[in-house]
């Protein structure tokens, strides 16, 4: 179906992030990167109106040397976000990357705040970066990862509440949480983990300082209390699901995972987006991609803390080439994806049915999308130096796709047995 979208160019602002802080307020982190292309780092706070016109409010602008911001969570109660932003080359070499960093946004909305930081990528990864930044519906809970490594912290503390885990095999894509477990997606498998209890904040636990992990303040620089390793536990892991059949998928195809999320309100659903690449045929240089989105049953045991069983309900067929970003609606009824074809699409999270699909939304492959948290508008970014903003039709938001269909064939039977009558 035919969706009201519209595009907005950021001149000299490759967008590589982005999350709603508001129901009508955005922030998009962008740039030329590390490498020296005269194009600057920032993070820029929009607002983004239901006609889908964008107004920037304010901009901050990195420090030289620094990389772009590759990945944004919001947390819109406490007006804070977290991203993902590697420091200089120098300070990587020293091992002194503080790559976590917290920002809020001012009262007048004119500044963003820079706050608490952390270090959590390992020391001397010169080519490594944060690449998810995910935070728990509670707003307890912080996932960082880079390409192997993932952490979780306390939300906005950043103190480390489990030792971190590294990934033997394959590369971290992704992370989502329910209320008892942690999902990481990588490239190979989907590891399931029991969740710790996060720290109470008044629990009057004394930590020693640290250099790393500090928090800007009015003045002085304040240490972050935190745990040593010793003091935090490891995380449980409970289950893996290794990469299924993908029904319709080219025989030996490599198939590998690209993202996985709960369903907002439904933790039971889980829904994961595959890359499928078929074995390359004569005269052509690489195998054909295709890219699958999957639903699954997750039973999970909150009592016992465990996974019991987890299995696949239904797949379709989200494109050709492969996914580059994946977002499931806030009201859970709808899932959007970017394609590296330039396309980008929604279907219904229920049937998998596709609803709207802007063939070329970029002139690069998607970076990120975003639903806005009232489910109405979907907002795409690329490398492009551009973000598009589409209009979720009302009567996708208003009835499941599954109903339209049901009454389709209502009409449809009420017509043929009007015609027999005849």
């Amino acid at each position: 179906m035919r969706a009201q979208h519209t595009a907005h160019s950021l001149p000299a602002f490759p967008v590589y992030s982005c999350a709603f802080v508001a129901s009508n307020q955005m922030v998009v982190g962008g740039g030329g990167g590390a490498a020296k292309t005269g194009i600057k780092n920032k993070l820029r706070l929009f607002n983004v109106s239901q006609d889908r016109q964008l107004k920037m409010l304010c901009e901050h602008e990195l420090e030289k040397g620094e990389d772009a911001p590759m990945s944004i969570a919001a947390h819109p109660e406490s007006r804070s976000f977290i991203c993902g932003i590697n420091s200089s080359k120098e300070c990587l070499e020293k091992g002194e990357n503080e790559n976590c960093r917290v920002f809020s946004i001012s009262e007048s909305e004119n500044a963003l705040i820079k706050g608490a930081t952390r270090g959590t990528l390992p020391s001397g990864a010169l080519e490594d970066y944060q690449r998810v930044t995910v935070i728990s519906p509670d707003g307890k809970f912080l996932a960082v990862a880079g390409e192997r490594d993932l952490s979780l912290l306390a939300f906005p503390s950043l103190s480390p509440i489990a030792q971190s885990v590294q990934v033997p095999k394959g590369e971290i894509y992704d992370v989502t949480f329910s209320s008892t477990h942690l999902v990481l997606a990588t490239s190979l498998n989907l590891l399931v983990y029991a969740l710790p209890k996060p720290p109470s904040e008044n629990s009057g636990e004394k930590s020693p300082k640290k250099k790393r992990g500090k928090q800007k303040g009015k003045g002085k620089e304040k240490e972050i209390p935190s745990r040593t390793p010793s003091q935090t536990p490891e995380l449980r892991l409970v289950d893996t699901i290794d990469i299924p059949l993908v029904p319709g998928a080219p025989a030996q195809s490599v198939v590998t995972f690209r993202a996985a999320r709960f369903h907002p309100s439904d933790y039971n659903t889980l829904f994961t987006a595959v890359n499928t690449v078929a074995p390359r045929v004569k005269k052509s240089k690489t195998g054909k991609k295709q890219a699958y989105i999957l639903k699954w049953r997750v039973d999970l045991n909150g009592e016992q803390n465990s996974a019991r069983s987890i299995s696949m309900e239904g797949s379709r067929k989200a494109g050709d080439g492969g996914l580059t970003c994946f977002d499931v609606s806030p009201n859970g009824k709808f899932l959007a994806f970017g394609s590296s074809d330039y396309s980008l699409g929604m279907v219904d999270s229920t049937t998998l049915s596709p609803l709207l699909s802007i063939l070329k939304a970029h002139e690069f492959p998607i970076t990120t999308v975003r639903f806005s948290p009232t489910s109405t508008l979907l907002v795409s970014g690329g490398a492009d130096s551009s973000i598009r903003i589409a209009t979720v039709p009302e009567e996708f938001a208003g009835q499941s796709w599954t109903m339209i269909i049901l009454i389709i064939l209502a009409l449809l039977v009420i017509l043929v047995a009007f015609l027999l009558q005849k």
